[in-house]
């Protein structure tokens, strides 16, 4: 534990930077070499009645037993301790140290985080206000690495700029606990399911046409396509910053689809980075996002973490039922339904060992995490032409602007997901696959819809192209 503390005094050196569903992300403005370059993660708490609760438990007497012997994981007091722990000895290793920085924490007083509550409220979103406030009865914070900007180049004139991916689910499961009425999971990635899903509750406005598969592929064409397509319709799976200040992109919840007036004044932003003509400014940058994906090869190291979830939900789901010792739900369920054709399979992994069912459902939360991390790509320019001096970050170049770019990739969001969500995530699992069978339905016999509308035909197209 790093010895510095916040206090007071040092709330007005500390701005807003975004927020999850947990954490608020603080960027730091300040002098002090302590925290330049800097973000801080300040937890927050809901308003439903336990605003004022203490700092959640480590871990459930399950959870213990899941991560027994992993990274000292069961010696943390509380739970912000043991994601700080599980990103430093867990996702670190997988994700390789250079992409990874666990951060540190650091003391705080009640009265920087009632200044830092008091200093935010009118920069976070309306909905994120109404949900949650900082919690102010923690004592420490995280202190982490600022991957928009460059080290040592916070308050010198070069521009670093730098996007947020989340890259979400990058293949297509093919385990044979799938069911058979299921089976568009396996040719239909995660993530075009569940725009379906979100666009049916009114969620979202439009159908993403991102598709994570053409960013996982290895082909530079499809990596370039998806990253277009992110920055069409970012919702809130794509952001850009230059010098740590936000650019394009929602800070706390779903950004509006690119218009012509976003993508106008986007291309003028680039104007001192990017040294293209008018109106190819952005095509550039994002050729430059694209060529850094693709070269680094970091997409592939994180799809191997991904894929420690070899059985999908449909089968960790029973592990965890062992895990907990209780009589499994889903096969209750399935079998009231009289949709347990194959039931042997379901006996089989009931039939495992303890120690087998417990790394099924590790894992399946290991890659959990690694499917809902958020990827930082940050690029400082170097000038123009190729033949510049040598760099300690990676370098990539842009033949059609002439210049090349420093840049560094780093792996954001990295908490442990709680064990009891996993019949939250089989719940969520049946209600997009669900959902994406009924609107099949409907576009297949229209005639069993009442009212042909403008959603039919915008669900039809989405359809196809899921398909």
């Amino acid at each position: 534990m790093v010895e510095l503390v916040l206090e007071e005094k040092d709330a007005g050196d500390w701005i807003y930077r975004g927020e999850g569903g947990l954490n608020i992300v603080l960027a730091y403005k300040g002098s002090s070499p302590n925290f330049i370059g800097k973000v801080l993660r300040v937890r927050k708490v809901k308003r439903n009645g336990s605003e004022f609760e203490k700092a959640p438990s480590a871990l459930s007497t399950h959870e213990c037993l899941v991560w027994e012997g992993v990274g000292d994981l069961l010696s943390a007091s509380t739970k912000d301790i043991v994601n700080h722990m599980y990103a430093k000895h867990v996702m670190s290793p997988l994700l390789g140290s250079q992409h990874v920085d666990a951060g540190v924490r650091v003391q705080v007083t009640k009265e920087f985080l009632e200044c830092v509550h008091k200093g935010v409220l009118f920069q976070r979103p309306s909905w994120r206000v109404d949900n949650a406030r900082v919690n102010t009865l923690h004592d420490s914070a995280l202190l982490m690495s600022d991957h928009s900007i460059f080290p040592h180049a916070v308050h010198g004139e070069e521009f670093c700029i730098s996007v947020e991916i989340k890259p979400k689910c990058g293949f297509l499961p093919i385990s044979r606990f799938i069911r058979d009425v299921n089976l568009a999971k396996k040719r239909i990635s995660r993530f075009k399911l569940h725009q379906i899903l979100k666009f049916h509750q009114g969620k979202i406005s439009q159908i993403s046409e991102y598709d994570p598969l053409d960013l996982f592929s290895g082909s530079k064409p499809r990596v370039l396509k998806s990253i277009k397509n992110l920055f069409l319709t970012p919702q809130n799976n794509f952001r850009v910053f230059i010098n740590g200040s936000l650019i394009f992109g929602s800070s706390g919840g779903e950004a509006e689809d690119t218009n012509i007036q976003i993508a106008q004044s986007f291309e003028e932003t680039l104007k001192p980075i990017i040294q293209s003509d008018d109106g190819m400014r952005t095509s550039t940058f994002l050729q430059l996002v694209g060529e850094a994906v693709f070269k680094s090869g970091i997409m592939n190291r994180l799809v191997d973490v991904q894929k420690l979830d070899a059985f999908d939900i449909e089968g960790a789901i029973h592990a965890y039922y062992d895990v907990i010792a209780q009589p499994c739900v889903v096969c209750r369920e399935l079998g009231e339904g009289n949709v347990l054709s194959n039931k042997s399979k379901y006996d089989a992994l009931h039939s495992i060992s303890f120690e087998e069912s417990l790394k099924i459902v590790r894992d399946f939360l290991v890659a959990s995490t690694a499917k809902d991390l958020s990827l930082m790509i940050g690029f400082r320019g170097r000038g123009k032409g190729k033949g510049n001096t040598v760099s300690n970050y990676d370098v990539v170049c842009i033949d059609s602007s002439n210049q090349s770019f420093d840049y560094k990739a780093s792996f954001i969001d990295l908490d442990m997901k709680p064990l009891e969500k996993m019949p939250y995530y089989y719940k969520l699992d049946q209600e997009i696959i669900s959902c994406y069978t009924r609107m099949m339905e409907t576009v297949n016999h229209p005639e069993k819809s009442l009212v042909e509308t403008p959603y039919q035909d915008h669900l039809s197209t989405a359809i196809e192209d899921a398909s």
